[in-house]
């Protein structure tokens, strides 16, 4: 199963106010095991940079001046997405993000399935924090890095949430890859050390026991017709 964690910066809250995308981030898992391939795309808002977003992903107007149009990028993302099912922190606001930009870049909204793992954290820890930074340090997922948000460092930090919301190494049952069989071919063609059959009979003093207790059987039911 291919799935894409997708994380996104912005210039505010709100697509429908005007703000727009600066950055987006994607990795690949198939098989609930990270390939090595991500997506990551910095954007020219075509605006200047709010000072509260800026405080947030420290993206700057000097920074962002050179970086290509949505318009410019939206194939490289559709062709990274695919038709996998995406893993979003807050999915709506990501989504609403990137709905709005293939909008006015005259393409269809995503159709993708997604798991949206605030969701999937409040339902396994009911009342507890769902922040990624409040899921790293209950799953000890070092997040030093993690000065400011990034679009890109936030997709392999959540990666690794979902993992462990999903039931973390328990999936390989924590086998190495050379480890574990692929096939039921080759589990069978494990070569395994064969032991004797054990004896089963029983010996004369388990014979004569058993006799002893049979006579205190009242009435026994192997004796009727």
């Amino acid at each position: 199963m291919r799935e894409v964690v997708l994380d996104t910066e912005t210039t505010g809250l709100d697509p429908l106010a005007g703000h727009r995308l600066v950055e987006i981030g994607c990795v690949e898992l198939v098989n609930m095991v990270a390939t090595g391939r991500s997506l990551q795309l910095y954007l020219n808002p075509e605006m200047l940079m709010p000072a509260e977003a800026y405080k947030v992903h420290g993206l700057s107007d000097e920074f962002l001046a050179d970086k290509p149009l949505f318009a410019d990028r939206v194939d490289a993302l559709i062709e990274f997405l695919g038709d996998a099912q995406l893993v979003i922190h807050n999915a709506q606001f990501d989504l609403g993000f990137i709905n709005a930009e293939l909008v006015r870049a005259g393409r269809l909204k995503l159709t993708n399935e997604y798991v949206d793992t605030v969701s999937l954290a409040r339902r396994k820890f009911p009342g507890q924090r769902a922040s990624l930074d409040a899921l790293c340090e209950r799953f000890n997922i070092d997040n030093t890095k993690r000065t400011k948000h990034g679009a890109l460092l936030d997709s392999e930090l959540l990666a690794e949430v979902y993992l462990e919301l999903s039931g973390g190494r328990q999936h390989d049952l924590g086998l190495a890859p050379e480890m574990a069989p692929t096939s039921f071919s080759e589990l069978m063609a494990i070569k395994r050390p064969v032991r004797p059959a054990r004896p089963h009979a029983a010996s004369e003093s388990e014979r004569a026991a058993h006799a002893e207790f049979l006579k205190k059987v009242t009435n026994p039911i192997w004796l009727k017709e």
